[in-house]
């Protein structure tokens, strides 16, 4: 075997990571000391969905649980930007950081309150970083035009289009650039010519896409990746499954 490139992959999954990340994290760790190589973080910011980022914290006293999320400027950006292209408000990160205290250790809160981002993507990701969760990580983003005109051509993707002031993920079909309102509701929006730098794939044609650009030897997929990943797009990959690890949803909370 020459040069081990171990990857996971993970949408922006709370400002607070799910523990589902961590495990990812700890397995590719574990597997890296068994066979050396790198580690690529695969950070999948061009996702739209906004429950990926909601943050599920349990009262430090009562235990009682909340679910935390960013607050966004307006409906389309909420329900069709990218995550790289959702707006990090001002006012409801000081609202945030007043909460905080119920829920979190002081240092986390002091993160919290330190990161200076504008958008969604960049907060997730540089809590992450203060958390010490990046250390000796490679971190490529699906958002990053490099990245992108780099990998190769999906049948099946989205294009970042402007729309209404905003930057919405659209999903290509039969040449017309739809927005998924729910259900089998789609809204067709004007678009013009595009290219492979306002290109990201759908789920199912993610893993070849990333591959492509990274080729990685080792996967570590978590549960629901187990079940959509084509192997056959990398019969040359060893995937792994990632750590087992109890309230997989919940924030990740200790440093």
């Amino acid at each position: 075997m020459g040069h081990p490139i171990i990857c996971f992959g993970q949408q922006p999954c709370g400002f607070f990571p799910k523990r589902f990340l961590f495990a990812k994290i700890s397995a590719a760790r574990r597997l890296q000391k068994e066979i050396g190589g790198e580690i690529v973080f695969f950070f999948h910011d061009s996702d739209h969905d906004p429950r990926e980022t909601i943050t599920i914290l349990r009262d430090r006293t009562s235990k009682q649980e909340v679910a935390l999320n960013f607050q966004f400027e307006n409906r389309i950006q909420k329900q069709f930007s990218p995550q790289y292209a959702k707006r990090v408000l001002p006012e409801w990160q000081e609202k945030t950081a007043r909460q905080l205290p119920n829920y979190v250790p002081p240092p986390l809160v002091a993160h919290f309150k330190e990161t200076k981002c504008s958008n969604v993507a960049d907060f997730c990701l540089e809590m992450y970083r203060r958390m010490g969760l990046l250390e000796g990580l490679r971190v490529e983003r699906s958002s990053m035009p490099e990245f992108r005109a780099r990998a190769v051509a999906v049948s099946d993707y989205f294009v970042d289009q402007p729309y209404e002031g905003e930057i919405v993920r659209a999903r290509y079909r039969d040449g017309k650039l739809l927005l998924h309102k729910g259900g089998n509701r789609f809204l067709e929006i004007p678009g013009g010519e595009f290219g492979p730098k306002q290109i990201s794939p759908t789920r199912d044609t993610r893993f070849r896409w990333m591959q492509s650009v990274i080729r990685c030897t080792h996967y570590v997929a978590g549960a629901s990746e187990q079940h959509y990943i084509n192997k056959a797009d990398a019969p040359n990959v060893k995937f792994i499954k990632r750590d087992e690890i109890s309230d997989f949803d919940r924030a990740y909370t200790e440093l």
